[in-house]
């Protein structure tokens, strides 16, 4: 079977400085697979190689099949991309900025028509048709980028941090569209500094297969796996222990330490063998916890 995503030994330089480092995974069709790292770790470069907007320095790089280097035009007629930033035009209506794709995209009628109500009525933005795109809320901008992206029906979907700056509830909103893409067999590369978003749509559910999850730094990666393998190597079960710290003439601050064990009945077990408890306590770790672990400093 053909990799949805293919990258082999890639690098990419700026000024002779390795912004990715000899980079290599692959993710499978129907796959959901989260990429992370704190700024600068390499990820944005990483996802422009893919989606053709930076050639790679050297190694190999493979979307639905084609050479993003060598055949970059049949690599985008199978991507959907919705960027962070916001990329649709205010001054015209939401039909008239599909429209507006669709014919770039030259997707012919009456095709074009019932692709563009079919994508309306999925982010429920169908009674909003005629609506000036600047009269919107930034929640439904962020559903018609994903509209607009899925309007020549790729088979992948890049989606770079999309819930970033929205409230609660259209990001839940818009996980449950992305996780329904996925259950339909939509192969999904997301970016997100979000850990909550990465475990909900990379949590196993229903008959679909847990996502993976890659952690880069500096330009490498670091870790692979599903949400369970991670925890499984690096440990299921957190002690949490808070610290005095004193400053030399400042005020005394607090921290935490974190210690792993493989499961939850041994860090209870640790525990229950200390003499002082204070500032102590045990949970479940979660993937925010390893990622600090693996990389040393919480996402900015």
């Amino acid at each position: 079977m053909t990799a949805a995503v293919l990258l082999e030994n890639v690098y990419k330089f700026y000024n002779q400085v390795p912004v990715v480092n000899d980079l290599s995974f692959t993710i499978k069709p129907g796959e959901i697979f989260a990429l992370l790292g704190p700024n600068g770790a390499g990820k944005s470069t990483t996802i422009r190689m893919l989606t053709t907007l930076t050639k790679p320095s050297q190694g190999r790089v493979e979307v639905a099949g084609y050479d993003v280097v060598r055949q970059p035009m049949q690599a985008k007629q199978n991507i959907g991309v919705v960027l962070q930033s916001i990329s649709v035009d205010g001054q015209l209506t939401v039909w008239e900025n599909l429209e507006l794709y669709a014919r770039l995209r030259h997707i012919a009628n009456p095709q074009r028509q019932r692709l563009i109500n079919q994508w309306l009525e999925y982010v429920e933005l169908a009674n909003r048709r005629d609506s000036l795109v600047k009269t919107l809320s930034g929640g439904m901008k962020r559903r018609l980028q994903i509209a607009r992206a899925l309007l020549h029906q790729p088979q992948i979907l890049f989606l770079d941090e999309p819930t970033v700056g929205l409230d609660p509830q259209t990001r839940r909103r818009l996980w449950e569209m992305i996780r329904d893409l996925n259950k339909q067999g939509m192969t999904i590369l997301l970016t997100t500094h979000y850990m909550d978003e990465v475990e909900f749509l990379c949590d196993a559910f229903g008959s679909t297969k847990p996502g993976r999850i890659g952690i880069m730094d500096g330009g490498k990666l670091i870790s692979l796996g599903t949400l369970q393998q991670l925890r499984s190597v690096h440990g299921e079960g957190l002690v949490m222990k808070q610290l005095d710290v004193s400053a030399s003439g400042a005020d005394s601050a607090r921290r935490w330490e974190y210690l792993f064990f493989p499961s939850l009945a041994e860090a209870n077990s640790y525990l229950n063998q200390q003499t002082d408890k204070t500032g102590m306590m045990v949970r479940p770790s979660n993937l925010e916890d390893i990622f600090v672990e693996l990389t040393g400093r919480e996402l900015e």
